[in-house]
């Protein structure tokens, strides 16, 4: 449980266990007569990642995110947060946790030092450390000198940096973010992505919900990718990319060799051991760029092209998107 600090806030919980969340055989059933929205899901979040949740609409997402933080019962399966049944704890767990909502929801005509300062006497703080620690984490989100403006004359990038410095009020141990950096100019989401790294060296849990696949590849250390109420994939980025059929390959640069003339660097690339397919990607300047396929040793190229009477210059693994992966595993259709 949480402990109470002289100055009248809740103090930090101890520290989380390994494993921050642990969710087990998780169903949900609506209705008693209707489908299940979630169908016997497993994974567990380790303390201080930054753990993915992807999948299409309907696919059983929000409802994961509302058993862990307590706001749906599950109809069967088991969560733990820090140790804690989201079931039968639901004050020591929502103590835990924060959530930084899709929408955004401050009170607009108050300025940041208010809100944070009203949701910081929510949480227990006396009227002195309610001022310090919001004064700290507006810091902390680069909005420093504008605690005292109004948020209705914030842009969205300042409004969604504030709803996470009041997410970070308690000192939350996991952060679960959903679509943080849905219509962001791009530097207001690099810089939400720079605080979402900086929680994580700081120790916090970070869960993400997200269509950007470019995000989730940035961020997060593993993805689950759930779909129809069921986890379907579950690994590193890089481990999610493996799972493309006939995508694995090299990109390589090449130049003719001196004194070399009539070389056809896509056939001689087409001709190295494992290489299925070679493309020219392209050709100027006395450079050729080509990509090929297949089950390739990459160690064989250079004697291949050599023989061809062509130079390595470059050489890269050529890996199919996270975006690749995403439709590959659930599918084109829209719903």
């Amino acid at each position: 449980m949480s402990t109470v600090t002289e100055s009248g806030a809740f103090g930090p919980p101890p520290p989380v266990a390994a494993d921050a969340i642990v969710v087990e055989g998780l169903r949900k059933r609506y209705r008693t007569d209707g489908p299940e929205a979630v169908k016997g899901i497993d994974f567990r979040v380790a303390q201080g990642e930054i753990f993915g949740l992807l999948g299409p609409n309907g696919a059983g997402k929000t409802t994961t995110i509302g058993v862990i933080t307590t706001r749906v019962r599950p109809t069967g399966g088991r969560v733990l947060v820090d140790g804690l049944d989201v079931t039968t704890d639901q004050v020591a767990v929502k103590l835990r946790l924060a959530i930084v909502p899709q929408r955004p929801n401050l009170d607009r005509s108050l300025s940041a030092l208010e809100n944070l300062t009203f949701h910081a006497a929510y949480f227990g703080f006396s009227r002195k450390a309610r001022r310090e620690r919001a004064l700290e984490l507006l810091e902390q989100v680069g909005l420093k000198g504008r605690e005292d403006d109004r948020v209705d004359q914030y842009s969205g990038g300042m409004a969604q940096r504030l709803i996470i410095a009041r997410a970070l009020i308690h000192r939350p141990q996991i952060l679960i973010l959903d679509e943080p950096t849905t219509g962001l100019d791009p530097q207001s989401r690099l810089f939400l992505w720079d605080t979402m790294r900086d929680l994580r060296e700081r120790g916090t849990t970070l869960i993400l919900t997200t269509h950007d696949m470019a995000e989730a590849d940035q961020l997060c250390d593993r993805i689950a990718i759930v779909d129809h109420g069921e986890v379907i994939a579950l690994d590193t980025p890089r481990g999610l990319r493996r799972l493309l059929p006939g995508e694995q390959g090299v990109e390589v640069v090449v130049v003719p060799r001196a004194g070399a003339a009539g070389t056809d660097p896509a056939a001689t690339l087409g001709a190295a051991p494992g290489v299925e397919r070679a493309d020219v990607v392209t050709s100027a300047e006395g450079r050729t760029t080509l990509r090929a396929y297949g089950a390739i040793d990459a160690a064989g190229l250079v004697p291949a092209l050599a023989a061809g009477g062509l130079d390595l210059v470059e050489l890269r693994q050529l890996e199919g998107s996270l975006e690749e992966v995403f439709v590959h595993l659930t599918g084109r259709e829209l719903r």
